[in-house]
């Protein structure tokens, strides 16, 4: 198992289909999920657009941005 099949929020596994793919996927389910914008901002730089949350952590709508 690869770093790309771990939500990067809480390390469990992120059932991307793309993750766990070698070949590009036409579908997944994070392809379709609203995720909060401050969640993607709190994510450390160099993962951002390399790792997919997991379904519980992408459905963390309301949580409200940390301040920094």
């Amino acid at each position: 198992m690869n770093d790309a099949e771990r939500c990067p929020r809480c390390g469990q596994l992120n059932q991307c289909a793309q993750a766990s793919s070698p070949q590009p996927v036409q579908d997944c389910w994070c392809f379709h999920a609203p995720i909060a914008r401050h969640l993607l901002d709190a994510l450390p730089v160099e993962q951002r657009g390399t790792r997919c949350l997991c379904p519980n952590c992408a459905r963390v709508l309301d949580e409200p941005a940390k301040p920094d």
